[in-house]
This record gives structure tokens, C-alpha cells and sequence, in this order.
């Protein structure tokens, strides 16, 4: 089965104390059902000094569930949601449900 959101997608986050907020998709987490999302979900982490990196409280982005994205229409940046269509020479393509837009470029 292919995945609806991928590595590389700009998507919004739909809920929480982040919506509103837009991004692209940094890493997924298929077996978690999450993703992480550029400037999405900042958590404070107290890192412990090491050899490479000096010690402190650092922020960085936390996974967000998959459910709480949306895709970003590319043709009128609305949140959209994902449906698959097969094209003419056999390649399945994710399309954006609102435009019909493909979003596999």
C-alpha cells in the first residue's frame, strides 16, 4: 500500500496547540503512525553534554500524529485531502481530492 504522506510533502497541521501551522514532512514514522514536521510541535529537551555537542536546553521538532496533518493543495494551498488515481501508463499517483491536482510530481 503506498503511503499518503511522504518525506518531502508540505502539509498543516489540523489541531492542537500548533494548527494552523504549515510545514514539510522531515521524517515519517510509518510503524508509530507519526511524522515530523518543520518548525511543528517545539519541545524543550535537556541535553546532556557530550564530546560533539555542548550541553544545555535545546529545542527541536517532536512527531505529530499523521491524523492531525493535512496536504497543502498545490493549487490553491488549502488543506486537502488524498486520494490515488492510476494514470495512462500505469503509474499510481496521489492526487489532491479538492483541485485534482496531482501531488506525485
Amino acid at each position: 500500500m503506498a503511503a499518503k504522506v511522504r518525506k518531502g510533502d508540505r502539509v498543516v497541521v489540523t489541531t492542537g496547540r500548533d494548527k494552523g501551522k504549515k510545514g514539510e514532512v522531515l521524517r515519517v514514522y510509518p510503524d508509530e503512525g507519526r511524522v515530523l514536521v518543520s518548525g511543528v510541535n517545539i519541545v524543550k529537551k535537556h541535553q546532556k553534554q557530550t564530546q560533539r555537542e555542548q550541553g544545555g536546553i535545546v529545542s527541536k521538532e517532536a512527531p505529530v500524529h499523521v491524523s492531525n496533518v493535512a496536504h497543502i493543495d498545490p493549487k490553491s494551498g488549502e488543506p486537502t485531502r488524498v486520494g490515488f488515481k492510476t494514470l495512462a501508463d500505469g503509474r499510481k499517483v496521489r492526487v489532491a481530492k479538492k483541485s485534482g491536482e496531482s501531488i506525485d510530481v
